[in-house]
C-alpha cells in the first residue's frame, strides 16, 4: 500500500517533470529507469550521454528532445551517421509529429528544410556550422545518434567538430552503444558542452542466449556463467579429430559433409521457432550466394497471404524503375526470393531494394536475411536470432578477427522488444571457429571509445575563416583526441616520476667511498657496447680489418681505464654495479617515455600547424585570414579537398563539358574495390589530359605534404571515369555496367556522391557553376533519381 509520503513524492516528481510524464504516457509500453532518468536530465536543461546496448531503446530520449523542442517553440536537429538511418528516422518523426513539422537534409535531399524538427546526416550539420547557416536560428536541441561513430577513422572527426563548435546555448543529447569509458567521454562532453549527465545501462531489455551449432546440434555455449558447456568441448574434440582425418584423406576439411548448409540452418531454425533470423556473412558475394542456395534447396517460409503482401510491397518500391533496368537488377530472382521469405542486405544492392527488404523484415514477412555487417549500424531490423558463420572479416586490407564490440553490435540485433521474450545468437562451429573464441567475444564487456580526430584542410580553413588562426588552434585543443592524449600523458608522466624516485633510491645504494661510481659504471657500459658491436659485426662480417683494429684498440683503452679507476678495487663493486645498471635501465626507459609525452602533447594543434604551413605555402591563408583561393577550399568537403581546389585554381576543369568534368571529378570520390592494375578506359582525350594534370598536382601535393609531415590526399582513382561519362551521355544502365564488376548499389552510391561533390564545386566556383549544374541534371535520372526509401 502506498503511503501518503510516497504519494506526495510521486506527485512532486510528476509536477517537476510534467513534460517527461506526458511523453511517457503517450507510449503503450513502460519506460525503463535509464530512459526516464535521461528524459529528466533533458527536461532539467542538461546535456546527456546515454550509453546502452543495441535495442535497449535509447532513441526515445532523442524523440523526447524533439517533443520538448516543439513544446517550447525551439528547433531540434536529429543527426545520424548514414542516410538510411536519417530516412528511417524522418519517417518515424513524420508519423509522430506530422509531415509539416518535420524535415530531412542528407546532402543530396532536402525536404521541408526549415522545419522545427530536422533529421540530417552529421556532415550536413557540420557544413551548416561552418557556413553560419540561418537554419541554425532558434536551435535548442541536437541529438547525436550513434555518437560512438566518432571512432570511425574516415568520418569520425565530423562528430567532434560538431560537438566542439555548436553554439553554447544548444543542449546536446548523445546516444551511444555500450562503451567501457562512457564516464571519460561524458567528462570530455562536460568540458566542451557544459553540464552533461552520463546515464549508462548495461541491461538488455531482451535477454540474449548464446549457442554453438556444431554438426547438426544446437547447444548452449555456456553451461554456467562464464563456463563453456562441456558437451560442446567433447563434440569439439570429436569434430577436430574427424577434421584431421578428413584433411589426411582428402587434403582439406570437408565443410559440405561436416557443416549444415545455409538452407539447412534456416530450416532448423524454422523448426525450432527461431525465425526471423539474420545471418551475418562478411561479403556481398556470400550474401547473394546464400539466397541462391536457399532457392535451389526449395526453401519456402511464407504463406499465400504473406506472398501477396510481399509482392505488393516490392512493387511499391520498384514501380517507377524502367522495365529494362529491372532486368539488369535481377528483379525477378530478387522478387522470387522475397516471396519465399528470403533476402540479402548489403551495400551492393539498389537502395530501393534494401528499403523494401527492411520494411518487409520489420513486418515479419521476410524470415531469413543474409547481411553484411553494415546492417548492424543502427537500422531498425531486429530479429529473433542472429547467426554468425565466421568470427573473422576482411577490413579492406587483411582478414582480421571481429572485436568484442563488433560481436556485441552484431548479436545485439537478436531479440525484438515487445515480441520476443529472448534473443538468440548462434555461432556455427568449424575448425577455425572454436568455442573458446566465441566465449571470449561473448564474455568481453570492454569496448573503449577512441577518438580518430585529426584536422583536415577544409576543417582548418573553415575554422580560420570563422575564428582566426590562433583561436582556431585553441578550439582544436579541446577535441576528445587531445583530451585522451592528455590523459595518456598524465599516466606517462606519473610513470616517469615513479622511475625517477626509483633511480634516486638505486643511485643512493651505488655510492662508493673510493670515488665516482657512476663514472666507473659508464666505462663498464661502454665496454659492453663495444664488445656487442664487435660480436655482431663478426657474425655478419660487415667491416674490414681497419675498422676492427680501431674498435679493438678502443676496447683495450677502456679496459685499462676501468682497471685504473679508483672504484675498481672496491669490495662492493659488483653490488654497486647492479644498482647502477638498474638505474641506467630506468633512465633509458624514461628517455622513451619523455619522447612519447612530447609526441602526444598538443598533438592536434601540431597537426593543425603543419596543415597551416602547407596552406600558407600555397597561398591559401595570409596571417589570420583565408585568401580568395582559401574561400573556395572552405566549400569543398571531399577527402581530396586540397587536390580538387588546386585543380579548380589552376583552371584544369575550365574547358571541359559536363560529362568530361564529372568524369575527371569522379576520381576524387571513387575507390575501386578490386586492386587490379588494369588501366581504366578513358572517355576522351580531353579527359585523359585533364586527369594527367590532376595526377601531376597530386604528386606535387604529396611531396609538399611529406616536407611538412602530413598526409591527407588520396591518389586519384579513375575506375569510375568511363562509367560516369557514359551515364551522363544517356546510355542505359545495362550498357553502362556491361563489362564491369560494379554492382548497381555501388553505381548508385558513387553517382550520388559525385552529384554531391559537383554541387560543392558549383557553390565554390562561379565559373564552373553552369557546367556543374548541367552535369548534375545529366546523372540524376533512372535508378539514381528514384530511390524510394533512400530519398
Amino acid at each position: 500500500m502506498t503511503t501518503p509520503a510516497e504519494k506526495f513524492a510521486a506527485a512532486k516528481v510528476r509536477n517537476q517533470y510534467k513534460e517527461t510524464t506526458a511523453f511517457v504516457q503517450s507510449f503503450d509500453f513502460e519506460f525503463d529507469p535509464f530512459q526516464v532518468a535521461a528524459c529528466h536530465a533533458v527536461e532539467e536543461g542538461s546535456g546527456v550521454l546515454v550509453a546502452a546496448p543495441t535495442g535497449a531503446g535509447k532513441t526515445v530520449v532523442g524523440e523526447f528532445a524533439a517533443h520538448l523542442a516543439l513544446k517550447l517553440g525551439k528547433k531540434c536537429f536529429y543527426t545520424t551517421p548514414i542516410k538510411a538511418l536519417s530516412n528511417q528516422k524522418y519517417s518515424e518523426f513524420v508519423a509522430m509529429f506530422g509531415e509539416d513539422r518535420v524535415g530531412l537534409l542528407t546532402g543530396d535531399t532536402s525536404i521541408n528544410g526549415e522545419a522545427d524538427v530536422l533529421v540530417m546526416t552529421t556532415e550536413v550539420l557540420r557544413n551548416m556550422l561552418y557556413a553560419g547557416s540561418n537554419t541554425l536560428t532558434n536551435l535548442g536541441y541536437v541529438v547525436m545518434d550513434e555518437v560512438h561513430y566518432l571512432a570511425d577513422k574516415f568520418r569520425g572527426a565530423v562528430w567532434e567538430e560538431v560537438l566542439i563548435h555548436l553554439m553554447e546555448s544548444v543542449q546536446v543529447i548523445s546516444l551511444s552503444a555500450t562503451v567501457s569509458n562512457a564516464e571519460e567521454f561524458g567528462e570530455w562532453l562536460g568540458e566542451v558542452r557544459g553540464n552533461t549527465q552520463v546515464i549508462v545501462s548495461e541491461i538488455r531489455p531482451i535477454p540474449l542466449y548464446q549457442h554453438v551449432l556444431i554438426g547438426n546440434r544446437l547447444l548452449d555455449l555456456f553451461d554456467k556463467p562464464g563456463q563453456i558447456n562441456p558437451e560442446i568441448l567433447q563434440r569439439e574434440r570429436e569434430a577436430v579429430r574427424k577434421a584431421a582425418i578428413s584433411r589426411h584423406r582428402r587434403g582439406r576439411f570437408n565443410e559440405a559433409q561436416d557443416r549444415l548448409s545455409r538452407a539447412d540452418i534456416i530450416e532448423k531454425l524454422a523448426n525450432q521457432n527461431l525465425l526471423p533470423a539474420i545471418t551475418f556473412i562478411f561479403s556481398r558475394i556470400g550474401c547473394d550466394a546464400a539466397v541462391k542456395q536457399c532457392l535451389h534447396a526449395g526453401l519456402r517460409l511464407t504463406s499465400t497471404a504473406e506472398r501477396e503482401e510481399i509482392r505488393a510491397t516490392a512493387l511499391k518500391y520498384t514501380q517507377n524503375i524502367a522495365e529494362e533496368d529491372l532486368v539488369v537488377l535481377g528483379f525477378d530472382e530478387w522478387l522470387s526470393a522475397l516471396e519465399r521469405g528470403i533476402a540479402a542486405h548489403h551495400a551492393g544492392l539498389l537502395p530501393s531494394f534494401k528499403s523494401a527488404v527492411e520494411e518487409l523484415f520489420q513486418k515479419g514477412l521476410i524470415k531469413a536475411v543474409f547481411a553484411t555487417e553494415t546492417l548492424a549500424l543502427g537500422i531498425n531490423m531486429p530479429a529473433r536470432t542472429v547467426v554468425l558463420e565466421k568470427l573473422i572479416k576482411y577490413n579492406g586490407e587483411s582478414h582480421v578477427p571481429i572485436t568484442p564490440g563488433e560481436y556485441t553490435q552484431l548479436t545485439g540485433r537478436a531479440g525484438r522488444r515487445g515480441i520476443d521474450i529472448e534473443g538468440n545468437a548462434v555461432i556455427q562451429w568449424s575448425p577455425t571457429v572454436d568455442s573458446a573464441s566465441a566465449a571470449g567475444l561473448a564474455s568481453t564487456r570492454t569496448y573503449p571509445l577512441r577518438s580518430s580526430f585529426a584536422p583536415t584542410y577544409n576543417m582548418s580553413i573553415n575554422l580560420i575563416a570563422r575564428f582566426g588562426r590562433e583561436r582556431a588552434r585553441r578550439s582544436l585543443e579541446s577535441s576528445f583526441a587531445q583530451f585522451q592524449a592528455d590523459r595518456a600523458v598524465v599516466g606517462l608522466s606519473r610513470q616517469i616520476a615513479k622511475n625517477e624516485a626509483a633511480i634516486e633510491e638505486l643511485l643512493s645504494q651505488a655510492v662508493c667511498h673510493l670515488g665516482d661510481f657512476l663514472e666507473y659504471a659508464g666505462i663498464r657500459r661502454e665496454i659492453k657496447e663495444v664488445e656487442t658491436l664487435l660480436s655482431k659485426r663478426d657474425h655478419k662480417k660487415t667491416f674490414d680489418n681497419r675498422q676492427r683494429a680501431r674498435l679493438e684498440g678502443d676496447l683495450t683503452d677502456l679496459r685499462k681505464g676501468l682497471r685504473n679507476h679508483s672504484c675498481h678495487s672496491c669490495a662492493q663493486r659488483e653490488d654497486h654495479s647492479r644498482f647502477a645498471e638498474k638505474a641506467g635501465r630506468l633512465n633509458r626507459e624514461n628517455d622513451g617515455l619523455r619522447t612519447r609525452v612530447q609526441s602526444r602533447t598538443h598533438v592536434i594543434a601540431k597537426t593543425f600547424d603543419q596543415i597551416c604551413q602547407v596552406l600558407t605555402h600555397l597561398g591559401y591563408i595570409e596571417g589570420e585570414k583565408p585568401t580568395s583561393q582559401g574561400k573556395i577550399l572552405t566549400k569543398i568537403y571531399a577527402e581530396s579537398d586540397l587536390l580538387l581546389t588546386e585543380a579548380i585554381r589552376r583552371g584544369i576543369l575550365d574547358e571541359l563539358n559536363a560529362p568530361e568534368l564529372l568524369s575527371v571529378v569522379s576520381t576524387m570520390i571513387f575507390e575501386s574495390r578490386n586492386a587490379d592494375n588494369v588501366a581504366p578506359k578513358m572517355p576522351s582525350p580531353r579527359v585523359s589530359s585533364a586527369l594527367a594534370d590532376v595526377i601531376s598536382i597530386w604528386a606535387e601535393l604529396e611531396e609538399l605534404e611529406t616536407e611538412y609531415g602530413v598526409k591527407t590526399q588520396r591518389q586519384p582513382d579513375a575506375g569510375f571515369c568511363w562509367v560516369s561519362y557514359r551515364w551522363a551521355n544517356g546510355n542505359s544502365l545495362q550498357n553502362v555496367l556491361k563489362g564491369t564488376d560494379m554492382s548497381v548499389g555501388d553505381f548508385v552510391r558513387s553517382t550520388k556522391q559525385l552529384s554531391d561533390l559537383l554541387n560543392q564545386i558549383a557553390a565554390a566556383s562561379e565559373k564552373l557553376r553552369p557546367v556543374c549544374k548541367d552535369a548534375v541534371k545529366r546523372i540524376d535520372r533512372g535508378v539514381v533519381a528514384f530511390l524510394m526509401g533512400d530519398l
